[in-house]
């Protein structure tokens, strides 16, 4: 070739929309293969008997052998999961739609919330990792060997066998229930917050945006909703983007002076009780870590998670406080100007209506698992599996039932932070912490030991003065009825 002859260039936007190309494909097969562990795990978490034909013998640390594992609640695939989906994972479940409730935090707790957001963060990281510490025994050879596949096969030895799974669904129903009617309860904030001066008043959002989610009872499997999950996690990172990018614009105009280092009792719990919602992941981190290829990294995963989810939280509660200081509302999103305001919301109603029918249908499989378990199946499902009138009937009616209690209690952060502080405590502070102490008790060292007994502590004293006064604060709300 001669030195004068050019190589033959493509073009920079022939380029760029191939890498853009590549990328997209990329990032939808991760997060399709992510949602289809995400569904794994909750059906997994809520029925720990069910085994594949294969899953027989457990091997040493961290492994089982090759078993079929179950998307989207029944479906085979087969495959493991890595570090870095793993991490995907309790960074989907802790990074979620209510990180707009965290400026009210701060607003309520001052630099004790922002404090909170990354002790809470601490432990929530360290009662995981002691959580799955507790699937394993060491045999007569000193290998540590799992025998235990999930939250409620621990709580089998923990609370016993009548009353271990008893308690674990209770607590798992009561998350994945509030769940579903935060989403509609933040679409009623949302849509009115949009709308200010419609002639539709929260309440009616919220039913309206009922009525679009019933078809959610007719789904058999969740294939239907999967390849929208890396949408829905771009448009969230778009308006976290988006409301960062607005208030570091504010920064001549922060408050400093307006975050305090004062306590007030009667407020600072109800922050609490939200922060620890937002770090609840405890339920499906056993089936998780069972289902890596590398248990080992499980740590590991789960400390880079949490530092992240820490160092975000923190950062965003902060900065968004600081913008809009005694004004910010329980929604952050609704502090916006009118275009950007309008705009994020809508997608945010979008993205809670698309996120729904995850925690729903894991809700209704597992309440047919306990009510219209054997033969009583045939009441929800006839013989070619196809629901029945029956059936059709329970599944409606639950999200009639979800609808209902928002409409009920609309008041998006205040029963956040109840739940928080009821679910929250018990599966991410009290009850990991138990489970260690009875079955590793004998091994534990006596810090590791005052450790739990303090976490404990901290989560039953959070978990009372926080019931009490966020359940105070709802009645007062309710009393008082919404603005609009």
């Amino acid at each position: 070739m001669s030195a004068s002859t050019e190589i033959p260039r493509p073009s920079v936007k022939t380029l760029l929309t191939s890498c853009l190309t590549s990328t997209k494909e990329t990032l939808i097969n991760c997060c399709t293969k992510v949602q289809q562990r995400t569904s794994e795990n909750i059906n997994f978490a809520s029925d720990p008997t069910k085994k594949s034909k294969s899953a027989h013998e457990l091997t040493e640390f961290g492994t089982f052998e090759k078993q079929p594992s179950f998307d989207e609640f029944g479906c085979g695939s087969g495959e493991r999961i890595t570090e870095w989906q793993a991490g995907w994972n309790v960074t989907n479940a802790i990074q979620g739609m209510f990180l707009v409730s965290l400026p009210y935090a701060v607003l309520h707790g001052g630099y004790w919330a922002i404090i909170a957001m990354i002790g809470v963060a601490y432990i929530c990281c360290y009662t995981g990792k002691i959580l799955v510490e507790c699937l394993y025994e060491v045999n007569e050879n000193g290998e540590l060997i799992r025998v235990r596949d999930s939250y409620m096969a621990i709580a089998k030895v923990g609370f016993g066998e009548k009353y271990g799974p008893m308690i674990v669904n209770s607590a798992q129903l009561i998350e994945l229930l509030m769940t579903c009617i935060l989403y509609i309860v933040l679409c009623g904030d949302l849509m009115i917050g949009t709308f200010p001066d419609s002639p539709i008043d929260s309440r009616s959002w919220m039913m309206l945006s009922g009525m679009i989610l019933i078809p959610c009872a007719f789904l058999k499997n969740l294939h239907s909703v999967s390849t929208l999950s890396f949408w829905c996690t771009v448009a969230h990172f778009l308006i976290n983007l988006i409301i960062v990018a607005y208030c570091l614009a504010c920064i001549g105009q922060w408050g400093f002076s307006e975050v305090t280092l004062s306590l007030d009792f009667e407020t600072f719990p109800i922050s609490l009780g939200i922060i620890v919602f937002s770090y609840t992941s405890h339920i499906f981190l056993p089936t998780l870590e069972g289902n890596m290829e590398d248990p080992s990294k499980f740590g590991r995963m789960l400390d880079w998670s949490h530092v992240a989810a820490a160092a975000f939280k923190s950062g965003f509660g902060y900065v968004a406080f600081l913008t809009w200081r005694k004004s910010t509302l329980q929604v952050i999103t609704n502090n916006l100007p009118t275009i950007w305001k309008s705009l994020v919301n809508f997608i945010l109603v979008l993205k809670a209506i698309l996120s729904y029918p995850l925690p729903y249908y894991a809700a209704s499989d597992l309440l047919q698992k306990i009510f219209f378990s054997g033969d009583r199946n045939k009441i929800i499902l006839d013989k070619d599996n196809e629901l029945t009138t029956k059936g059709c009937a329970f599944r409606v009616g639950l999200v009639v039932i979800t609808i209902l209690f928002a409409v009920t209690i609309p008041h998006f952060s205040i029963l956040m932070g109840f739940i928080g502080n009821f679910t929250g405590t018990m599966l991410s502070f009290i009850w990991p912490c138990y489970f260690h102490l009875k079955l590793k008790g004998g091994n534990l060292s006596l810090n590791i030991i005052c450790w739990d007994c303090f976490i404990i502590f901290l989560g039953v004293t959070f978990g009372i003065i926080g019931i009490y006064d966020s359940g105070n604060a709802l009645i007062e709300a309710y009393q008082i009825g919404l603005p609009f």
